[in-house]
């Protein structure tokens, strides 16, 4: 479907579009640092012409922008195909790297960006880790954002604060909080976070490579799982995501044919997409599942992979039949 075909709607974001910070998922491998705020600095360095270090005044003193995008945790580095859907849309108040890289002037043979928070410790029977993620010098430059708010409030210590990267239509791993230095490289780091964990080998390849873009996916959330509902009319809803825009949500209905339902189309930022299906439905127990596509043509698989269909189970009891 495309943006004249009714099953295309213009976004009309309710209010949960925006994902209250009480409700977003904590996610961190070495704890959450104590930081003080007045003596935090961010470093910019390595292969650029002006090292550059920023206090957080220097920092809150940049013109501040907005971007509103989806954030998608990969899940365990351990358990890599098994699928979480912790998901959240962000409003993030902040910059984009650029204005720091340009200030810096990356030297010709720098190839590579390198984020390190101030989260320390042991992980996986390694000792004295930082929390550090690369991405290539022309991704960071075009997609990187820097926070220091979020949904119009400054940063939570649990979610970053004072500073943090934000990699729009890529996995939360590469958005590294608690940022402290941003080092440029001509050669990816060999690292526990960069080359060991957080890489996957896609179908038909042999090589592994840094778990980066999104998946395309879907979640349900409405009905809840186990709901029990009055039978008659009623309206399932939910998000679509990916790397780039959801073309087609499709449902299924009782192991029924896949239905398209109505999405909202994506609008200038890169958030989720809402889409809904209405249906009539007679007392006793059902399933829906939600299959996404994208521009890619890339669509949620079957059972078995990590953005498989999304199920839902739910039953509408003849005891609460409408009078």
């Amino acid at each position: 479907s495309g943006p004249g075909d009714p099953s295309h709607a213009d976004p009309a974001p309710g209010p949960d579009f925006v994902t209250p910070v009480d409700n977003l998922f904590v996610r961190s491998h070495m704890g959450v640092p104590e930081i003080d705020a007045d003596t935090w600095t961010l470093t910019v360095e390595g292969l650029v012409e002006r090292p550059l270090r920023l206090d957080l005044p220097a920092v809150l003193a940049l013109p501040a922008g907005h971007l509103t995008a989806v954030h998608e945790c990969f899940g365990s580095p351990f358990r890599p195909d098994v699928p979480t859907r912790a998901v959240t849309n962000v409003e993030w108040t902040g910059f984009p790297l650029a204005a720091l890289l340009d200030r810096a002037a990356p030297l010709p043979a720098a190839r590579h960006v390198v984020f390190e928070g101030a989260d320390t410790g042991s992980f996986h029977g390694e000792d004295g880790l930082s929390y550090v993620k690369d991405l290539p010098l022309e991704t960071a430059h075009r997609a990187v954002f820097l926070a220091h708010g979020m949904n119009g409030a400054p940063l939570r210590a649990r979610h970053g604060h004072p500073l943090r990267a934000v990699v729009p239509r890529m996995f939360g791993t590469n958005s590294v909080k608690w940022l402290t230095r941003i080092v440029l490289t001509d050669e990816r780091p060999e690292h526990l976070f960069t080359t060991t964990f957080y890489t996957r080998t896609p179908p038909g390849e042999d090589t592994p490579r840094p778990v980066r873009e999104v998946d395309v996916n879907s979640k349900i959330l409405s009905p809840a799982p186990d709901a029990e509902l009055l039978p008659g009319t009623l309206t399932f809803r939910g998000r679509a995501w990916s790397a780039t825009e959801v073309t087609r949500v499709e449902l299924s209905v009782d192991g029924g044919p896949w239905e398209p339902a109505t999405l909202d189309a994506l609008g200038a930022e890169p958030t989720w997409q809402g889409f809904s299906l209405r249906r009539t439905l007679r007392p006793g127990p059902h399933t829906v599942r939600s299959r996404a596509t994208d521009t890619a043509g890339r669509v949620q698989p079957p059972p078995g992979a990590r953005n498989s269909v999304h199920e839902v189970s739910f039953s509408c009891p003849s005891h609460v039949l409408r009078g």
